[in-house]
């Protein structure tokens, strides 16, 4: 008998999706509402939002929205039409990609349209069956949709653990040598839920004594790490070593598309093997105009870099100081652990955006181990500090509230099943 196909979906919704009824529209889709920045609306009420990956606050600046707009009024939204290979390349596209390049020291680069799809797509075209792969087992899950499309063997290590690493390269080694292929080695420039750094030095290292390439996902690096904003990679003085360099211009850059950069060779390659940019509507007029202008603001105004790292600086400082666990966080991404129930995390959720004003992402189980809750803050430029201590105030009651039991009381008298 062949089962109707969605009948495991009406009743499996999936561990995030079992929450739906008691979660949406407050904690998962919520709606902001008003300028994007620091200060906006939420169910009615002002909040300061700790959860906008607008680092250098380019959102809103005014020479930004003014290309944004000049180019809307030229071009519409439209333009161009078709992909790239066929009727949707234009000069300006070509342009960003040789600045992207220049600035990011790598020989060339090509602009994709979504980050996530293009990683997926990248890794697709980088490897055949006979090809190993060895990545992160925290890699975003760009990532991992990527490595799953792959037909041949893959390893994961321990994340961030280089005797795992060196393990899981050797293992790759003894298969390629069988296959005849080759190794790619996957890991994240900063890790987007821990904010740790990927140890890209030790990684190139590695190298003296294995033979792989590597890609480098730097989503939340590009634009924060770095002398110049160039990436984690020249934070840790090994950019030259990346292999294939990748990030996405849904951060830094705040804006819709990303691009990845190597040698000429490799990018010609990928212009004729990423399905999802050949088969795919080329990136529209006022993204790939919008984003010159924001890369030319990246790299001839460090004075956005230096005041973003004031308050991050601010912001963790203040939180150890609080005895507040964040981790080894080494980045701009900000994580406070907690210990308590998936009640009790929304209780506390509630009180943080109803009585302090303060909204920022959560994450609890399955993402993270159960018992544990994920507070991940993420600073911008256009923060303040007193928006710093208006949150660390914030977070001192919490915890207090948390050890002393009032969100478990509050949680276990709730009328909603929540399953802890």
């Amino acid at each position: 008998m062949v089962k109707d196909l969605f009948e495991r979906i009406q009743n499996n919704k999936g561990p995030l999706g079992k929450w739906a009824s008691q979660a949406e529209g407050y904690f998962v889709f919520p709606k902001l509402e008003g300028e994007l920045g620091p200060r906006m609306q939420f169910h009615g009420k002002d909040i300061l939002n700790w959860s906008l990956n607008d680092y250098l606050g380019l959102a809103n600046h005014p020479e930004v929205r003014k290309a944004d707009a000049d180019a809307a009024i030229q071009y519409g939204a439209a333009y161009p039409m078709g992909a790239r290979m066929m009727s949707g390349h234009t000069k300006y596209h070509e342009q960003l990609e040789e600045e992207l390049a220049a600035f990011v020291m790598k020989e060339s680069a090509y602009l994709l349209n979504f980050g996530y799809q293009g990683m997926v797509s990248i890794i697709d075209a980088l490897v055949t069956k006979n090809d190993v792969i060895v990545y992160d087992v925290d890699a975003h899950a760009c990532i991992i949709d990527g490595v799953r499309l792959h037909m041949g063997k893959r390893f994961t290590y321990r994340h961030n653990d280089i005797e795992s690493m060196e393990k899981n390269l050797q293992r790759a080694t003894k298969l390629a040598t069988e296959t005849g292929g080759g190794i790619l080695f996957i890991t994240e420039g900063v890790f987007g839920m821990r904010g740790q750094q990927g140890k890209l030095k030790e990684i190139v290292e590695m190298k003296k004594n294995y033979n792989f390439r590597l890609l480098v996902d730097d989503a939340h690096g590009f634009g924060t790490q770095g002398k110049t904003g160039a990436g984690t990679g020249e934070e840790q003085g090994v950019q030259d070593d990346i292999d294939v360099y990748f990030s996405t211009f849904a951060k830094s850059m705040a804006n819709i598309g990303a691009f990845v950069a190597a040698d000429k060779a490799i990018i010609d390659y990928l212009k004729y093997n990423l399905r999802s940019q050949m088969f795919a509507k080329a990136l529209p007029m006022i993204q790939t105009i919008g984003s010159l202008k924001r890369l030319e603001l990246l790299r001839n105004s460090s004075e956005l870099k230096d005041k973003l790292w004031v308050n991050v600086d601010a912001l963790q400082s203040g939180l150890r100081s609080r005895n507040f666990n964040i981790g080894d966080t080494n980045t701009c991404v900000t994580p406070v652990y907690l210990e308590g129930s998936v009640p009790e995390a929304m209780v506390m959720v509630n009180d943080l955006r109803e009585n302090y004003g303060i909204f920022l992402s959560i994450v609890i189980y399955p993402v993270i181990p159960k018992g544990i809750i994920l507070l991940r803050m993420i600073p911008t430029a256009s923060h303040t500090l007193s928006d710093v201590e208006e949150t660390l105030t914030a977070f001192e009651a919490i915890r207090e509230k948390l050890e002393n039991g009032t969100y478990k009381e509050i949680a276990n008298r709730t009328t909603v099943d929540l399953d802890a």
